[in-house]
């Protein structure tokens, strides 16, 4: 993160669960989140990997830890220990036994610009807020089940 609080940009997390007997890594993940680094487009902060066994115990694989591309342990020396082991428990009791998890906290550079042009014109923050990609991807799904259920009413009659 930068020192020069005119250009800090919003920071933000996600925990990404991968359900046991639904994992498909390929290494796709770790190179799209490389692009958005590597296009200034987030800096990531922090990142782990959580593992949690079907008795419910976790282990936290720091990213250094990783096999990957070399651009991805440059990447992990950078990163501050942002996440502490309170968050790491608590982040841990929303995932299922069998599963895997990436956790990352990362700068969204791309705003910095416009937060500091916010600032600069004397604004504030008041309130922020996120609709979940899921939660879209949810309601897209149901979306076209219901036109795909009104099309076939539609032939029926």
């Amino acid at each position: 993160m930068t020192d020069d609080v005119e250009s800090v940009a919003p920071i933000d997390f996600v925990i990404i669960e991968f359900p046991a007997g639904q994992q498909n890594f390929s290494g796709e993940v770790i190179d799209e989140l490389l692009a958005l680094v590597d296009a200034g487009i987030i800096r990531l902060v922090d990142a782990i990997v959580l593992v949690k066994d079907e008795d419910g115990s976790v282990e936290a694989v720091e990213l250094s830890e990783l096999e990957g591309p070399s651009a991805l342990a440059t990447l992990a020396e950078q990163l501050a220990d942002f996440l502490a082991e309170a968050d790491i428990a608590t982040l841990s009791e929303a995932m299922e036994p069998g599963s895997v998890a990436g956790a990352i906290v990362y700068e969204n550079l791309w705003a910095a610009p416009f937060a500091a042009a916010a600032r600069r014109a004397g604004g504030r923050l008041i309130a922020d807020g996120r609709i979940h990609s899921q939660d879209i991807a949810d309601a897209l799904e149901a979306e076209a089940e219901l036109e795909a259920a009104e099309a076939h009413e539609e032939q029926e009659a």
